[in-house]
Order: C-alpha cells, then structure tokens, then sequence
C-alpha cells in the first residue's frame, strides 16, 4: 500500500494555518472558507498546535465561551499527534482509529508537509482496492493477450 507522502502528493500540500493569539471565531471563519475541519496553529514557523472544529464545539460553545472572546490558544490541542511522510497508510489508519482523531499533520523531519484527514485515508484506500481489483479482473480474464 501506499505511504502518506504518496497521498499528500496527490492531494496536494497546501495547509491551512492561523495563530495561537486569533480569536476561535476567526478559525471558524477560515474553516468554513476553506472547507476544512482543522487548521495548524503555527507561531512564525512553529507548529504549536491543531484546532479542530471538534476542539471549537466542545471547548468553547458547551463550555458557555464565546468564539469572539476566547483566543486558539485557550482551546487548542497542544499535543499535536502527527505522522511522518515515509509512513504506510495502515499505520496512519490505526493511528487514527486508535486516538480518535479526524486529522493529521505530516512531517518530513522537522518539515510540515501536509494535513490529512480521515476522509483523505479513506479516499486513498478505496482508490487502491479499486485499482487491486481492476488488475486482478485483467489477470483472471487473461486481458492483454
């Protein structure tokens, strides 16, 4: 199967980012612009966390905050769980069954390469076994000959 650089090469690398210092109603906003759950939370060029709309709903809407007054900072996940870009896509999967989370950042060594989601693992999955079965359907019907 294919490794996670391989399926950010495909989706492309663009990565949605904002600060830790703007407000959550700001990411919300960027979120809905750019049809994203997630955004990076870099400092200059330091990741410094992830936001996800799971993290606005849960830290700031039922905790009785309001998305214009409360910063990244204050809700962000700090501990950023993320996979290198050599990976192979099973591990990224369980990674993500396993923690329970929805998006991950890709790095190749300190450098942040991508962002997937579940739905981009999912996609590239289907496109393999899709793939997988076309060869096997030319193999049996002996196609080529």
């Amino acid at each position: 199967m294919s490794t996670v650089r391989d399926m950010i090469r495909k989706k492309g690398s663009e990565v949605f980012s904002i600060s830790p210092d703007a407000a959550v109603y700001d990411a919300l906003i960027m979120m809905e612009k750019y049809n994203t759950g997630a955004l990076m939370v870099v400092n200059g060029n330091k990741v410094e966390g992830i936001l996800s709309e799971r993290d606005c709903v849960r830290r700031v809407d039922l905790a009785g905050k309001s998305s214009k007054n409360t910063k990244v900072s204050e809700i962000m996940t700090k501990k950023v769980i993320y996979v290198e870009a050599g990976q192979p896509l099973e591990e990224c999967m369980a990674l993500m069954i396993d923690k329970n989370i929805r998006h991950l950042p890709v790095f190749d060594g300190k450098e942040l390469l991508g962002l997937i989601s579940v739905r981009d693992v999912l996609k590239e999955v289907v496109d393999v076994q899709k793939f997988m079965i076309s060869q096997l359907e030319h193999y049996i019907t002996g196609g080529g000959r």
